[in-house]
């Protein structure tokens, strides 16, 4: 089974991605910020990350910059989810190596759909 981390700092987003995850047959851990989520993946590492920007302690785009920067993580599939949904916030998502960019509020399938994509390649 695939496993996806969940980085969110809203209780609420975080529950409502993570019961649509496992709805849709995905191993599903969770973590409330950039800090928390990198200590998570210490313990294993998950084939994707569903990843918020704007967090508390460390915030999306650190996480990602360090994701791609270790080796035993660069090939870990990086979604960004994330309020912020100017071209620029987008651009520079990718820039710090985020495989796909999702703004909230997001269709269920979108996300399911870019995940399970990112899953296949």
């Amino acid at each position: 089974m695939s496993k996806v981390l969940v980085v969110e700092d809203s209780p609420a987003q975080r529950e409502m991605i993570t019961g649509l995850l496992k709805e849709n047959g995905l191993d599903v851990v969770e973590a409330q910020d950039g800090v928390s989520a990198l200590e998570a993946i210490q313990g294993q590492v998950p084939d994707v990350v569903v990843l918020d920007i704007v967090m508390p302690r460390m915030n999306g785009y650190e996480v990602c910059r360090r994701l791609k920067a270790d080796p035993a993580t660069e090939q870990v599939s990086v979604v960004m989810c994330s309020s912020k949904g100017e071209e620029f916030d987008r651009y520079w998502g990718m820039r710090q190596g985020a495989d796909a960019y999702i703004t909230k509020p997001f269709r269920p399938k979108e996300l399911i759909g870019t995940i399970k994509q990112l899953l296949r390649s």
